[in-house]
C-alpha cells in the first residue's frame, strides 16, 4: 500500500483548507495541535493506513490551509470535509486542539462521528490552574503580541516536556520538528490579528451527551490538573475510559509513537 504525501483541497466558503487523504477502510481523522500541521502526525499515517482511510486536515489558519476573514467554527469546518468527501462517520482522533476539535464535533455534529480519542485536552472551558503553564501561556501571548517569534518559540517548546522535564531531556529532533511547524504556521499570520474563532459553549456540561466510545490517551508528564480533567472526560461519556502513556508530555504521538500506535489500535480494534 501507497501512502499518499500529496495534500488535497477542499473549497470551504472561507478559503481553501488542505488535507491528505490516504489508505482505505473504517475512516480515522487526525486533528493536529495548534500552531503545527498535520505533519505532527507523521509516525501515525502510515501505520493507520495500513488498516484505515485516514484523513489529516490542516486546521483553518494552520499549515497550507487559509486564514479565516469572518467568523467560522472548527466543527463546522470538519463537518464541511467529511460531507464533501461523502465520509464518515469516522473516529476522530485529537491532539491538544485537534482534542477539542474532536469533542466540539461529536457535540455538534454527532451523525458524524463513530468514536472519539482525545490527547492532551479535555473540553473547551479547561483552564489550566497549575503556575508553570500559566508562565508557559502568558510568556506566549506576551511575545506574540510583540512580534517576538524567537522569544514565542523559546516558550512553544517548553510545552514538549512539560512542567517535569527540561527541553534537553527530549529528543531534539522532536524539538527541531514542533518548531518547523510552528514557523511555518505563525508566518501565515501578522501580530494582533483578528481571531475569528467562535468557540462551542458549555462542552462539559454537555458531555454527558456524547454517545460513542471515549478515550483519552495522555502523557504522564502533563500537569496534573490535565490529567484530572481528561479522567474527568471520561467518566462523564457513556462509554469512556482513560489512558496514560508514561514518560512523555504534551506530544505522546511523537516521543512514544510505537506505544501510541498500539493503544490506539487497541481501541480502534474494539469498535
Amino acid at each position: 500500500m501507497t501512502v499518499a504525501s500529496e495534500l488535497s483541497t477542499f473549497a470551504s466558503t472561507d478559503g481553501d483548507l488542505g488535507y491528505l487523504d490516504t489508505g482505505s477502510g473504517d475512516l480515522v481523522v487526525l486533528l493536529h495541535s495548534g500552531y503545527v500541521d498535520h505533519r505532527v502526525w507523521h509516525n501515525q499515517i502510515p501505520a493507520l493506513a495500513a488498516e484505515h482511510r485516514v484523513i489529516a486536515p490542516d486546521v483553518r489558519g494552520h499549515g497550507s490551509s487559509a486564514n479565516a476573514t469572518r467568523p467560522f467554527r472548527w466543527a463546522d469546518d470538519l463537518a464541511g470535509l467529511l460531507r464533501h468527501l461523502d465520509a464518515g462517520p469516522a473516529v476522530l482522533v485529537g491532539l491538544s486542539m485537534g482534542g477539542l476539535i474532536a469533542t466540539n464535533t461529536v457535540l455538534e455534529y454527532p451523525e458524524l462521528v463513530r468514536a472519539v480519542v482525545t490527547c492532551g485536552a479535555a473540553t473547551g472551558e479547561f483552564q489550566y490552574t497549575d503556575p508553570w503553564t500559566r508562565e508557559i501561556q502568558a510568556g506566549m501571548a506576551r511575545t506574540l503580541a510583540e512580534g517576538d517569534l524567537e522569544g514565542w518559540l523559546g516558550f512553544f517548546v517548553q510545552v514538549v516536556p512539560g512542567p517535569y522535564r527540561t527541553i534537553d531531556d527530549v529528543d531534539q529532533d522532536i524539538l527541531r520538528l514542533v518548531r518547523e511547524l510552528a514557523c511555518g504556521t505563525l508566518a501565515k499570520h501578522t501580530p494582533g490579528e483578528k481571531d475569528w474563532l467562535v468557540p462551542v459553549t458549555d462542552t462539559f456540561a454537555r458531555a454527558s451527551e456524547i454517545a460513542v466510545p471515549l478515550l483519552t490517551l495522555n502523557g504522564g508528564l502533563e500537569p496534573a490538573d490535565m490529567l484530572a480533567a481528561a479522567e474527568r472526560l471520561a467518566a462523564t461519556v457513556r462509554d469512556g475510559r482513560a489512558e496514560v502513556v508514561s514518560g512523555v508530555g504534551h506530544y505522546p504521538n511523537l516521543e512514544k509513537p510505537e506505544v501510541f500506535n498500539r493503544i490506539l489500535a487497541e481501541f480502534l480494534h474494539t469498535l
